[in-house]
């Protein structure tokens, strides 16, 4: 079955159709489209670059010199003249959150916040709008990127207590940067019934004053303390605007996907009703994207009585594919809840939080793998890491496959031992990392970590790549801004906001990036004989570029713009003014 995404704007006005060749039908079919007068980049294995390609019934038809290609045009073909800019294979996003990015549209934007008073002017203006008891929701900020203010905080984070006084009757709820943190509010502390008296829960923390009254600021899983209130919230909107709020999210992110060349896209965790959802879509020919989807049960029970029911493997031009399962058994290193091996640097008695436990871990993976699903666990702290190995690794020993023939997964993979980098390779476990990370975080993982710890272990892509690692990339949008290019050139550069390079030795080449976007991105999820690369028979997923992600000066590179998107030969975004 064929499926089209819903934005497919404009083809017809962006290129005339060439008058008819003299062609032999039998040798050269006429192609649906050409792309000619330009830079082809493959990916393959032997890294070919052409001058264009032919595209007919949504696959590639052929790939060559100007000359040879400008044989496959007939008396409808559409023809685009590249003009000198660049083709590269459709980018994937490697590791995101695919309704959580419409979401993050939805709500407000935090990411640009430079101090907490910052928040606190967004939050008003949103409260003077917002009905009494209605929630306000926001997503972004970050402390480690504020500027100083003469205000008291506790863990390094401001108490809730502005935000009470410029929303008193409206619950807050603001998520972190990296989703693994939130702040509320005292309207949202009492509807969820969190007092300085409420226990931890297991994997997460409610940060207290000295008088040991609750901060606002809930880590990891206490977080669920109040999303359960907010469920219940949510609850209260009708079937058609629960429906209107989804349709709306997956539109929102399909269209940033889209302007930025991305033509699929890992999801990394979506549960049963979620998929359920995504799949009507499809049915529908409604999903703008190509979605590569994990599964994410609340209990292994759930997962073990309907794990069999959703696997969905790639089919001819598929627009869903689920079969993998997500797992998350640490929590960020922003947050002090990655599970370290020592303790934080800044925080000596704290060595991090277990979010899921090992052993509940290892019977997902069993079920997973008993019903051909691959593992993609969350760790992000050296411990975390180690530990997941060493569970890929018990399962393997009793099982008769192998870590390549498995392709499981560690999502993140920030910061690794040196002693566990080359077991990666040994086992064959790919690492799915997030290049933007890397220059987002560096200017303060020294003050977690500490200088000589964050050298060995933090974002050691070089030497991950050096042992036989095979890396995919992405951007764990929205927790960064989904753009391929920022992350690509933080893979290459490892330069942040600063101008200085954070260990640069551990940098990846320019292919090297481009194909961890691609090629790596599609093997990471069984796809490398369909999409990642563009050769003859593959899908027709194209990106077109303003400049060479090969050739341009390193300060030009996060800069480069998608200036045409095709996915299955259709082209479904044109940046404005383009020729």
């Amino acid at each position: 079955m064929k499926h089209h995404p819903l934005f497919i704007f404009l083809a017809g006005l962006l290129c005339a159709c060439q008058p008819a060749s003299e062609i032999d039908p039998h040798i050269h079919p006429a192609a649906d489209m050409v792309l000619r007068n330009g830079t082809v980049i493959s990916v393959d294995a032997q890294r070919s670059q052409y001058q264009g390609l032919a595209i007919k019934e949504g696959k590639i038809l052929a790939l060559g010199t100007n000359e040879e290609i400008s044989q496959y045009i007939g008396a409808n073909t559409q023809v685009i003249e590249l003009d000198g800019r660049t083709a590269i294979p459709g980018l994937i996003e490697g590791h995101g959150h695919f309704l959580s990015l419409g979401r993050a549209q939805q709500i407000l934007d935090l990411t640009q916040a430079q101090s907490f008073g910052d928040i606190v002017s967004q939050v008003a203006v949103a409260a003077d709008s917002a009905e009494p008891g209605q929630w306000i929701f926001g997503r972004g900020w970050h402390q480690d990127k504020w500027q100083p203010e003469d205000i008291d905080t506790v863990e390094g984070v401001p108490t809730n207590k502005f935000i009470n006084q410029v929303a008193p009757d409206n619950p807050v709820y603001l998520v972190h940067a990296s989703g693994h943190a939130a702040f509320a509010n005292d309207a949202a502390l009492r509807a969820a019934g969190v007092t300085g008296a409420t226990d931890d829960p297991m994997g997460g923390t409610i940060v207290r004053d000295a008088q040991g009254q609750a901060t606002g600021l809930l880590r990891e899983n206490a977080q669920k303390l109040v999303e359960d209130s907010i469920a219940e919230y949510m609850a209260l909107q009708t079937p058609a605007q629960r429906q209107q709020s989804l349709h709306e999210q997956v539109e929102l992110a399909g269209q940033l996907a889209l302007a930025h060349g991305i033509t699929s896209f890992h999801d990394a965790g979506v549960g049963f009703d979620e998929i359920d959802f995504l799949h009507d879509l499809e049915k529908a020919n409604q999903l703008p994207i190509r979605l590569y989807v994990m599964v994410r049960s609340t209990t292994n029970e759930e997962l073990a009585q309907r794990l069999s029911d959703y696997y969905m493997p790639y089919e001819d031009n598929d627009f869903l594919t689920v079969r993998s399962i997500k797992r998350q058994i640490d929590g960020a290193l922003g947050a002090h809840g990655a599970w370290l091996l020592e303790p934080y640097a800044d925080l000596p008695d704290n060595s991090g939080l277990v979010l899921e436990s090992v052993a509940d871990i290892e019977a997902s993976a069993e079920i997973a793998l008993a019903n051909g699903f691959q593992v993609n666990t969350h760790a992000i702290g050296t411990r975390a890491n180690r530990e997941t190995l060493d569970l890929y690794e018990r399962i393997w020993q009793n099982s008769e496959k192998t870590g390549p023939d498995l392709r499981w997964r560690i999502e993140h993979a920030q910061h690794v031992h040196p002693l566990d980098i080359p077991r990666f390779a040994e086992l064959g476990v790919i690492a799915a990392i997030q290049g933007v990370h890397c220059t987002s975080d560096g200017p303060w993982i020294n003050t977690r970590l500490g200088s000589p710890r964050t050298e060995i272990t933090s974002y050691r892509w070089r030497d991950l790549l050096d042992a036989g690692v095979r890396i995919n990339n992405g951007t764990d949008a929205p927790v960064e801004a989904i753009d391929p290019f920022a992350s690509i050139a933080a893979s290459v550069t490892r330069i942040m906001a600063s101008g200085k390079a954070f260990y640069p030795q551990q940098a990846m080449t320019r292919f090297e990036a481009l194909h961890s976007y691609t090629l790596g991105n599609a093997y990471s999820a069984f796809e490398e004989d369909v999409k990642g690369s563009l050769e003859v028979g593959k899908l027709a997923d194209i990106a077109i570029l303003s400049d060479n992600p090969l050739t341009v000066a390193d300060e030009q590179l996060p800069k480069i713009q998608v200036d045409y998107t095709l996915i299955g030969g259709r082209i479904v975004f044109r940046r404005a003014n383009t020729g």
